[in-house]
């Protein structure tokens, strides 16, 4: 229960922040960068090189890369049936098929599911939700764009993408049997221990609503798609055909639940693929997801 608390705790800082005149306005900008940079890296390097390699890894892993394909399936067929622009597609392809893993899905998934749930979500995160980010994503914006794909961009952030990185550094370290000393091991685990508050201060600083955009219809589809027809695709695929069972599944289930990815969302603007959609995406997608995901909980509890 404190976990949760924490979460709407921070969320409500954030969102309080806004309204603080001392504090910058781009103030999130950091805050993100510490995260991407410094916590996400110190997670990957202490728990990925204890995580028992199986068969199971591939129901976390598949949640980012099937969910993203799914998601331009369904945006792009819908928008060429209905003649939506090409940056309405990317936008919503992007927000829709990107899952907010990290920010919102790692405190999320502690609380519901402690330590053991966690080590789950870095799987769907690491390999999946940034690494697709990181490609995907990037072919996705410039193409709905540009009309062209920057090969040497999509390379160079691949590999100078810091989680990447530690992704790889980790899995060597797996691979190997070794890890860490546990001096090391230590600071890693404080290290990555930030990223659920400083993550959902972030958050909380990034929520705005604007009550005059022409996108709210738009709006609830992306939302829908997320929310609601994402976790149920998995749910079925994940439990009904392949059969699967325990935490593993579960977790990963709840992670295709999530709300859109903040740095998907920031990608989407940043290529001019509906910034307003993009960022409303985020600011209503993230508190609306926490009662969304005690649906998929409650319903996980009963299959």
């Amino acid at each position: 229960m404190d976990n949760i608390i924490l979460i709407f705790l921070c969320l409500a800082i954030g969102f309080g922040l806004q309204f603080l005149k001392s504090f910058p306005k781009n103030g999130y900008v950091a805050l993100n960068h510490f995260v991407i940079y410094i916590s996400l890296p110190a997670l990957a390097l202490y728990y990925i090189p204890k995580i028992e390699i199986s068969s199971k890894l591939l129901f976390p892993i598949g949640v980012a890369w099937i969910g993203f394909g799914l998601s331009f399936l369904f945006f792009y067929s819908l928008g060429k049936w209905l003649g939506w622009s090409k940056k309405l597609m990317g936008c919503l392809i992007i927000t829709g098929g990107l899952g907010n893993t990290s920010f919102v899905g790692f405190p999320v998934i502690e609380a519901l599911y402690g330590q053991d749930g966690l080590q789950t979500a870095i799987i769907v995160d690491q390999p999946g939700s940034f690494v697709v980010l990181a490609t995907l994503g990037i072919i996705v914006a410039s193409v709905f764009s540009k009309g062209e794909v920057d090969s040497k961009l999509i390379i160079k952030k691949i590999l100078f993408f810091p989680p990447f990185i530690s992704f790889v550094v980790a899995c060597l370290l797996n691979i190997f049997k070794l890890d860490f000393p546990e001096m090391m091991q230590s600071v890693f685990y404080k290290v990555g221990g930030t990223v659920s508050t400083i993550a959902l201060v972030s958050v909380g600083l990034q929520l705005k609503i604007d009550k005059k955009s022409q996108h709210w219809n738009f709006l609830a589809l992306g939302l829908f798609f997320k929310l609601m027809l994402t976790p149920l695709f998995f749910l079925i695929l994940y439990k009904f055909i392949f059969k699967g069972e325990g935490l593993v599944v579960d977790v990963s289930i709840m992670e295709s639940a999530m709300a859109p990815m903040i740095t998907g969302a920031i990608l989407a603007s940043t290529y001019g693929l509906k910034p307003k959609l993009s960022s409303m995406m985020i600011g209503i997608g993230i508190p609306l997801s926490f009662l969304t995901l005690a649906f998929w909980y409650w319903i996980l509890s009963l299959v």
